[in-house]
């Protein structure tokens, strides 16, 4: 994965000017993470974890993000026991096991076998996940996001569908946001 460093400061800014539908990906991804451990990848400056934490009082967050800068950010808004951890998507996790693993705007930015590691690793640890991110759409006229083909490597929603299965989630669905944003779930059983 290309490095970039967002600014903690301007970033829910300009999530909400360059992603249409980014409020309501952040509710549904919300809505679908459900657990009292919950391990969050890309928690930035924790605007998933804040509305995943209001649904389920009194759960433990793990949050990994590459980025200090963002992860000092998320620290000054989120309860004191969250563990918020400097680490890249392609690190080893922490240690689970979790209820769920919850991911906004952060997997598109691995190339497809990189999801597929993630998946795996993913499925090692946690007995569901929720993502919600930028795919490929299936009709090229539906795409709204700008993807900078570097540093943003979405897939279809059939390619991760299809490797969150091979990783062991024995469930996996989707819908559709907006034409190029996901929420897809998966579970174990």
């Amino acid at each position: 994965m290309t490095e970039f460093e967002w600014d903690p400061s301007t970033y829910l800014g300009q999530m909400l000017d360059e992603i249409p539908g980014y409020a309501e990906l952040e509710d549904a991804v919300a809505a679908e993470a459900r657990g009292t451990t919950i391990l969050e990848l890309g928690t930035g400056t924790g605007e998933t974890a804040l509305r995943v934490l209001a649904r389920n009082p009194g759960a433990r967050l793990t949050g990994i993000d590459a980025s200090a800068a963002m992860l000092a950010a998320a620290r000054a808004r989120l309860p004191a026991e969250a563990e918020l951890h400097v680490q890249r998507l392609e690190d080893p996790l922490p240690e689970g096991p979790f209820d769920v693993t919850v991911s906004v705007l952060a997997v598109h930015h691995l190339d497809g076998e990189g999801k597929r590691d993630l998946f795996r690793r993913i499925a090692d640890v946690s007995e569901r996940f929720v993502l919600g991110d930028v795919v490929v759409p299936e009709r090229p006229e539906d795409a709204v996001i700008e993807i900078d083909g570097v540093y943003d490597a979405p897939s279809t929603v059939a390619e991760q569908l299809a490797w969150l299965r091979d990783a062991g989630f024995a469930h996996a669905d989707a819908r559709m946001i907006t034409g190029d944003l996901a929420l897809v779930t998966a579970r174990k059983r």
